[in-house]
């Protein structure tokens, strides 16, 4: 990983951009809208369930730092358009899907066997959208420090490409292939449920301390940390044991949602599954990593949905529940995978 360190460290960097670029024109701008409920929806669908079909053509074209670069861009793009709240929600999220799907690759393709750098990448979005939302609900004036550093971002990725192309350095993507093995197609639907499960808990758990002094920002490091811890203690331990660990301990926390101290670390178990399940379903469709990893944005998409609709916020007595319910689905997924000699640990 450590020879990867420069490419890691600028994607994690623009991936926290991004999502801050994302959050703050969506609480800035659109939130005014009269069809702001709408532009949320449209928001969403385009940045997270429409990385499958990205995902698909980023994987055949083989252009990962074109399509993160074009993300950037179209982000900034998006700012111009807040006269049309609905178009703007729609570019802005296609930005967001496409960095996300080209940066995702990238970092799919150097992670080999290990998922440390995938959990790296994936953290700094929840402090992204933390911090975007913050300031763009206080009405900051941001938007032209935020283009320029989407296009300085932008440029710094192609930069970094070429000189890799030249070096000779580059991870090229598999031979396309998205199909997978009759024997792990339920391996994959598992992990499907799994991340679905997490994107649902994570919005509609609401803990009552949340907004006091600063629990919420402790939350969110929480989320973010736990998938960066996620990642290194799965290359430690392995990926079934790092399940077990987490959402064991998580379903146990989540027991006691009436206290910060158990409630924070509930948070943080919870998410370190996160860069297990991409890096697993990436190993178990290794010619289509983009298409694995839109397949689980799009469980993302799917787990906010109940919440957007309205329905009711469940008793915690279910949090515990559906941490339980997560790890016999990861295991489920996990132990199927290592049947067929594909993971160690």
């Amino acid at each position: 990983m450590l020879k990867h360190w420069k490419m890691i460290s600028v994607y994690s960097v623009t991936h926290f951009l991004v999502d801050f670029a994302c959050a703050f024109l969506m609480f800035h701008s659109i939130s005014r809208a009269t069809d702001w409920y709408t532009c949320l929806l449209l928001y969403n669908f385009f940045a997270f369930a429409m990385q499958m079909p990205i995902g698909i053509v980023a994987d055949k074209i083989n252009r990962n730092h074109i399509f993160a670069c074009s993300g950037c861009i179209l982000v900034g793009a998006a700012y111009g358009l807040t006269g049309i709240p609905l178009a703007a929600a729609v570019v802005v999220g296609l930005g967001n899907g496409i960095f996300h799907t080209g940066g995702g690759i990238d970092i799919l393709n150097i992670s080999e066997k290990k998922s440390a750098a995938l959990g790296i990448f994936v953290s700094p979005g929840a402090l992204g959208v933390y911090f975007g939302t913050i300031l763009g609900k206080a009405g900051a004036s941001a938007s032209l420090a935020i283009v320029i550093s989407l296009l300085a971002a932008a440029g710094t990725i192609l930069f970094m490409n070429r000189s890799r192309v030249r070096a000779g350095t580059i991870v090229p993507n598999a031979s396309f292939s998205p199909e997978v093995p009759p024997k792990l197609f339920i391996a994959v639907i598992c992990l499907f449920f799994v991340v679905y499960l997490r994107s649902y808990v994570g919005l509609a758990i609401d803990f009552t301390w949340r907004s006091a002094g600063y629990w919420g920002f402790a939350l969110v490091c929480a989320s973010a940390f736990g998938k960066t811890l996620g990642g290194f203690l799965s290359d430690s331990l392995g990926p079934a044991k790092t399940a077990v660990l987490s959402l064991g301990i998580a379903s146990l926390l989540f027991l006691l949602p009436q206290f910060p101290i158990t409630g924070v670390p509930a948070i943080l178990l919870f998410n370190m599954t996160m860069p297990v399940t991409l890096w697993v379903v990436a190993k178990m469709v290794p010619g289509a990593k983009g298409f694995s990893f839109g397949l689980l944005t799009f469980a993302l998409f799917m787990g906010f949905l109940p919440v957007y609709l309205g329905t009711a916020a469940p008793p915690f007595w279910v949090f515990p529940m559906l941490s339980a319910i997560s790890l016999l689905l990861l295991m489920l997924g996990i132990t199927r995978f290592k049947g067929r000699g594909g993971l160690s640990g």
